[in-house]
């Protein structure tokens, strides 16, 4: 259950709660904004939390792999999996940066955004394989639009 609500949280939520209140109090675009927010919470802590798990052989993704009981082979590749994740969210920790939600969040959004693509078509998901997948769209759709927007606001102007 913790993790249902850690992820909604860290997709959803968090993003939205604090895209409204900085918008209450402090104004700006929308697309800026929320964007921002998504790289924060979505790629930022949702990668790093993942990579720290991965790291500690702690989470499901040996169980994902197909590994009943987890190989030599499976832990490496979570291991490493779990580094690049803790990167990518380190990376989008920093689009609280004014200026850095573009280059802070898109590797890591690209990074969801095609993997939640390459599981929709995936039979027999478990619950949280589902919820990855769905939220990974979420927040990859997020972080490419943002991108999209910034770079033909650059162009046009």
């Amino acid at each position: 259950m913790g993790y249902f609500i850690l992820v909604i949280l860290q997709t959803v939520a968090l993003p939205i709660v604090s895209g409204v209140i900085e918008l209450l109090t402090v104004g700006g675009d929308p697309v800026l904004v929320f964007g921002k927010w998504w790289a924060f919470w979505g790629v930022g802590t949702r990668l790093l939390v993942a990579g720290i798990v991965q790291v500690s052989g702690k989470g499901p993704t040996s169980e994902i792999l197909g590994a009943d009981r987890p190989t030599v082979q499976t832990q490496q590749l979570t291991r490493e999996l779990g580094t690049a994740n803790i990167g990518m969210g380190v990376a989008g920790l920093l689009a609280l940066v004014p200026g850095w939600a573009v280059p802070a969040g898109l590797a890591g959004g690209i990074f969801l955004l095609v993997a939640g693509i390459m599981h929709v078509p995936k039979k027999n998901k478990n619950a949280q394989e589902t919820l990855a997948t769905w939220t990974d769209l979420v927040v990859g759709l997020a972080v490419v639009i943002l991108a999209i927007y910034v770079f033909a606001r650059a162009v046009i102007v």
